[in-house]
């Protein structure tokens, strides 16, 4: 192999160069993840050796023992961290090291802001992985080899973050007799205080302790001579190498569980809440779970990598697990360790286990559980959790009233939504509260929906509820249609759209006004049947309703129709939505409604434009727009002539 075939030099793609950047830029008042991020690496790439392993022993090469190295060297300055996990071969070198080849990618620098100190967060959430090297090195050298491949197929990849060598890398064939990978860092100017025995380890056991794998570091001592600590030859395992979550509550500190959020979640913020419990009887299973402060940027990505780790007596089966917990809980981070599960356990076993089944089941109610005692809880900061944890994930969680049946009252129960009671665009209000709040006489939960919460708030099928006191959720967001389609009642309160069907307030009307109802649609018959006339096909039908005391008219679906909001999300989705006309209420105490009654010559336009009145106030959008305009600049100068 010629010099030139030997070592190839490679661009980074755009995304990587960017996020190198910001790395180096950003988090630099973070440097301490350096380590961890490499280690969980490491600890990952032994734990799928010994998966691998199960069915094939032979990639063992005879040493079944699993270890991480970490070492230093004061005069090179450098820092090396050894596996003999899984390695690497040249085209999983390039894959992983010269790419993010992670859905959502682009989204998360959408986000991006320029401000350091924000984008440091959300680099936090990205997960910067092997890309924090570059926090405390200047350049970055990789020797690795796929357990199973010759010692010819070793790889040597190298990046220098000097100069215009950023933007790319060096791969090369090597020799390499030992399997797995070794990260070498040539630390910057400035990270001396790195290069230190008792610094090294400190940050291990900060970080680190709970890692399987023993991390071995060189065993110094004193040297009365040389006034310095030297090299034994000997080496010391420097974490606890256990499992966290195997052992007992009682002995896992507050502290203890963070750090390991940290690791399994690869996520610099704190946790916001977890649970922690051994399940015994038809299946045993240890589960410890974690709810994030934060959501991930690929948090919308509903193909996006799920952030449970199976294991099975400790041994590591996967990372994505997303047969233990449902999608609309895909923001959950955690392990899942069975005792019960066959060891060479497959994704096809996965989908069809009935074990499987039980353990998504137990993890699901053990999440809601979680999350329902911070909502209910009298304790003002656990409320404060969840009003953080309800503006990261709440329109996530909505998705499962209509994916998880099972526990959809569950679910209902925590939603959260934006009311007439505040009359503000926070989401606060829950289905109890506003039971609680419910009139003598009141059966109904009403509720309107709207592209925008503004639209929601000024919608005129609220005028005849704010007259009377009666409290309606602002529902703004487009999934509030799916979790209204799938969600009829909350304990055996109906739901009830004010912009569905006719206004029937029960008992909240009182003689009077049913009356008067009454009265106003026999006065108005003749007027409402020459709408009906002149609309034609634009409507289903026209009628008279008291539900208005502001507007002249307005327009609602009829009962079992499609909701004209969801017509258009469905439209702007590229689905077809079936034809279902609205119906329009004409309010017969406005002025407006009142000249019709003697209108002649420009009755047509003025039922038009009711019509587009009434069309626009409701969310909708013209299909003429240019009539629209004609027909008002027609009856503002037929006025003005009078």
């Amino acid at each position: 192999m010629s010099q030139a075939q030997a070592a190839e030099t490679l661009n980074f793609q755009a995304e990587v160069k960017q996020l190198l950047h910001l790395v180096i830029h950003s988090l630099y008042s973070n440097r301490e993840i350096f380590l961890r991020e490499l280690i969980s690496n490491a600890s990952d790439a032994c734990d799928k050796l010994r998966f691998e392993a199960i069915d094939k022993p032979e990639l063992l090469e005879g040493d079944a023992d699993l270890e991480i190295r970490l070492t230093f060297d004061k005069d090179a300055k450098t820092i090396t961290l050894a596996d003999n996990g899984i390695g690497m071969s040249r085209d999983e070198v390039v894959a992983n090291l010269g790419t993010i080849a992670k859905s959502g990618t682009r989204e998360f620098f959408g986000q991006l802001t320029g401000d350091q100190q924000k984008d440091a967060h959300l680099i936090g959430q990205f997960g910067v992985g092997f890309y924090s090297s570059f926090i405390v090195a200047d350049k970055v050298t990789v020797f690795s080899r796929r357990a199973g491949l010759p010692a010819g197929a070793g790889v040597r990849w190298e990046c220098a973050m000097t100069g215009d060598a950023a933007g790319a890398y060096t791969v090369e064939a090597v020799e390499r007799a030992a399997r797995g990978t070794e990260i070498v860092l040539h630390l910057r100017d400035g990270q001396e205080d790195l290069l230190s025995n008792w610094r090294l380890k400190s940050l291990v056991r900060k970080y680190s302790d709970h890692i399987v794998q023993p991390i071995l570091m060189k065993v110094q001592q004193w040297d009365e001579e040389k006034k310095a600590e030297v090299e034994t030859g000997e080496e010391e395992t420097v974490n606890q190498a256990n499992a966290l979550w195997t052992r007992p509550r009682n002995e896992i500190t507050e502290d203890d569980y963070r750090a390991f959020y940290k690791h399994v979640g690869h996520d610099d913020e704190e946790p916001l809440a977890w649970t922690h419990a051994k399940v015994e009887g038809r299946q045993e299973y240890t589960q410890l779970l974690y709810i994030p402060a934060h959501a991930p940027f690929d948090l919308w990505d509903r193909n996006a990598r799920h952030g449970i780790k199976l294991y099975v007596r400790r041994v590591f089966i996967m990372d994505d697990a997303e047969k233990l917990m449902p999608l609309y809980l895909r923001f959950v981070r955690g392990v899942v360790d069975s005792a019960d599960l066959p060891l060479n356990v497959s994704r096809e076993i996965l989908q069809e286990s009935r074990d499987i089944d039980a353990i998504r089941k137990g993890c699901t109610n053990k999440v809601l559980g979680l999350l329902a005692g911070l909502a209910d809880s009298d304790d003002a900061a656990e409320k404060e959790k969840y009003a953080q944890f309800w503006k990261a994930f709440g329109r996530v969680l909505k998705e499962g009233v209509g994916e998880d049946f099972a526990n959809k009252e569950k679910i209902a129960g925590l939603l959260r939504f934006a009311s007439t009671s505040t009359d503000t665009a926070d989401e606060t209000v829950s289905f109890k509260d506003y039971v609680g709040r419910m009139q003598d006489g009141q059966e109904k939960i009403y509720f309107v929906t709207a592209e925008s919460f503004n639209a929601a708030k000024n919608s005129p099928h609220l005028e005849i509820f704010r007259k009377k006191g009666i409290e309606v959720l602002l529902l703004s967001e487009r999934v509030d249609e799916w979790v209204m389609g799938n969600l009829t009642e909350f304990e055996g309160k109906p739901l009830q759209s004010v912009a569905k069907g006719g206004l029937d307030l029960g008992k909240l009307s009182d003689e009077t006004e049913k009356k008067e109802t009454e009265q106003a649609a026999d006065e108005f018959k003749p007027l409402v049947d020459k709408i009906r006339t002149s609309l034609g096909e634009r409507v289903k039908d026209v009628r008279v309703t008291l539900r208005l005391t502001d507007s002249p008219a307005c327009l609602v679906a009829d009962e079992h129709d499609l909701g004209m909001n969801l017509g258009r999300i469905l439209k702007a989705a590229g689905q077809e939505a079936p034809e279902a006309k609205p119906i329009l209420e004409i309010n017969p105490h406005h002025p407006a409604v009142q000249r019709l009654k003697t209108e002649e010559t420009q009755f047509d336009n003025w039922a038009a434009v009711l019509f587009d009145q009434a069309l626009l106030a409701e969310g909708g959008t013209l299909d003429d727009p240019a009539s629209f305009v004609k027909r008002i600049n027609q009856l503002m100068l037929a006025v003005s002539a009078r």
